[in-house]
């Protein structure tokens, strides 16, 4: 409770607006200058908190000082110097020490994509991801909209068994949302004979596990499960893939000769995703495109001939006839067959007609993805070391234990090649990028951030963002000032955590409002497009 008698708070105690003045949400009271106040239970923890004491002009000053990076859990605070020079003559125009800025840094957001880390910033990462595969579908962000009649097709891939694990397998679905899935199960591993392996555990399973059943993934038994080869696959899993995207691209091309046509490639957009047993397995945009001998770089239509159904024969001829073997190694001298899974899904993609997957719906499947990573195998770590390593590898373990000794164990310096795994131990030995794609799809992440730039230079002066603003606008070459900072590594994280409760609650205000927005327009368009009822 306040002992104080002054006025009560002018701030906001919850996200809201007060008359038509826009407030961000904070601390109320505790916000405000005055007598010194005397409080209880966790308000005695932001009491004394220097970020708590901003108000008026400066809680505004501060707040639009940090906003680029408001909402991140662990922003980078930089010290230095900000020059601004005039493009055409060189001169200097001002420098802004960051000694005379609130807190005396600059603050940028961390940028980590996955969302378990950093929310606000894998929130960002996604939003980019769905725009850039989503403009190689439907043109847009300086793509042609040509693409939209492009044959496409969505394939996942898997990876092999490397042994019997429990899992969940409905026959057919008949809910709306399978990350919430209430339809009935069969059985794990239901056997008409009951064996035991050589180390005397059940090779069979009945029960019909719910989707949150920690069994799932896990191996009928530790000892007879292939860890090494499981590693070894996820590490190569990036050259099975560039080595199965050439194989569609040679299966398509031979059939354009024999038809006569000339010659054709795929453009793809590919987001990876851990199994909950621990193995990667790609969500793959593939979009058939023309070439242009005069201009490679051009993204042109492919010949009137190639359909769909001729890419997805392509994707199933390679995902079946693409395999190679690693070298050898000292724990298995023949090495490891590198090959994808039994389980292939290909599904065309049209954005004409009735089709049951949309644009937007893998747009948003492979975002949605690109911001994961191994937490569904209940490993979160970062980076290991000799120091650390000893803290999540035993052969001996857990599943998620025996993988990453595994990584360690094989990827010894002496074992030439395999090196990479000691690297990517944290990852279950998987290096690759979790979202990748061709160069002449669609935009890039750059662009996109450049035109983001753009709009925030821009947004005091006009609110509204020209259309062509992305394509004027794409690397700001046309600016006449260049901004050259002079910055070095002042640290990570917030100042307080009064810094961090004001930051992040602006933030979530704001996310909040433009969530409220994309459902209004979302509910409107469902209004206008829908058949209206007869009188």
């Amino acid at each position: 409770m306040t002992t104080s008698s002054s006025a009560p708070s002018t701030l906001a105690l919850v996200p809201g607006k007060n008359g038509q003045q826009l407030t961000f949400p904070g601390t109320g009271a505790n916000t405000e200058p005055g007598p010194a106040r005397t409080h209880s239970g966790a308000a005695a923890l932001f009491a004394h908190d220097s970020a708590l004491t901003r108000a008026g002009d400066g809680y505004y000053t501060w707040l639009d000082h940090i906003w680029s990076a408001a909402g991140c859990t662990a922003p980078v605070r930089l010290h230095g110097q900000v020059h601004t020079v005039d493009t055409h003559t060189g001169a200097i125009l001002a420098t802004v020490p960051t000694s005379e800025l609130p807190d005396g840094v600059i603050y940028k957001a961390c940028g980590n994509r996955r969302v378990t880390i950093c929310p606000s910033c894998a929130e960002t990462y996604r939003r980019d991801a769905y725009q850039l595969v989503r403009s190689g579908l439907t043109g847009g962000k300086g793509v042609d909209e040509s693409v939209s009649t492009h044959p496409a097709v969505f394939a996942t891939f898997t990876a092999p068994a490397f042994g019997p694990v429990h899992t969940r397998h409905v026959r057919t679905h008949t809910c709306k949302d399978k990350t919430r899935c209430t339809c009935r199960p069969e059985p794990c591993h239901a056997r008409r004979t009951i064996d035991t392996c050589p180390h005397g555990v059940l090779q069979a399973c009945f029960a019909r596990h719910g989707l949150a059943d920690e069994r799932i993934g896990q191996p009928l038994c530790l000892d007879c499960y292939d860890h090494d080869h499981h590693v070894v696959w996820n590490n190569q899993a990036g050259e099975l893939w560039r080595r199965t995207k050439q194989a569609m691209e040679r299966h398509l091309n031979q059939l354009a000769r024999r038809r006569g046509l000339p010659r054709i490639r795929i453009a793809h957009g590919k987001a990876a995703e851990y199994q909950r047993r621990g193995a990667v397995h790609f969500h793959v945009l593939l979009r058939l495109d023309g070439l242009d001998p005069d201009d490679p770089t051009a993204v042109v239509a492919p010949p009137d001939g190639p359909t769909a159904d001729d890419l997805v024969d392509a994707v199933q001829h390679a995902a079946t006839a693409t395999r190679f073997t690693t070298p050898a190694h000292d724990e298995n001298p023949g090495g490891w067959s590198i090959a994808w899974g039994d389980q292939l899904d290909v599904r065309p993609l049209s954005l004409r007609g009735d089709n049951p997957v949309t644009d937007a719906m893998v747009a948003a499947y492979l975002a949605k993805y690109a911001t994961k990573g191994t937490e569904v195998t209940g490993h979160v770590s970062r980076r290991l070391d000799h120091a650390s390593i000893e803290h999540h590898a035993n052969r001996a373990g857990t599943h998620t234990e025996r993988l990453i000794a595994a990584c360690w164990d094989l990827g010894h310096p002496d074992h030439e090649g395999f090196d990479g795994l000691r690297r990517w131990a944290h990852m279950l030995g998987f290096g690759g990028h979790f979202f990748t794609k061709a160069r002449r799809y669609s935009t890039t992440f750059a662009a996109l951030r450049a035109a983001r730039v753009h709009y925030r230079r821009t947004q005091d002066a006009a609110h509204e963002y020209a259309p062509d603003a992305f394509e004027r606008q794409a690397d700001l070459d046309d600016e006449t000032t260049l901004v050259i900072s002079e910055l070095t590594y002042a640290g990570s994280g917030w100042k307080t955590t009064g810094d961090a409760l004001l930051a992040n609650t602006a933030a979530a205000q704001a996310r909040e409002y433009t969530r409220a927005g994309r459902e209004e327009l979302a509910f409107e368009q469902a209004c206008s497009s829908s058949t209206p009822l007869a009188a």
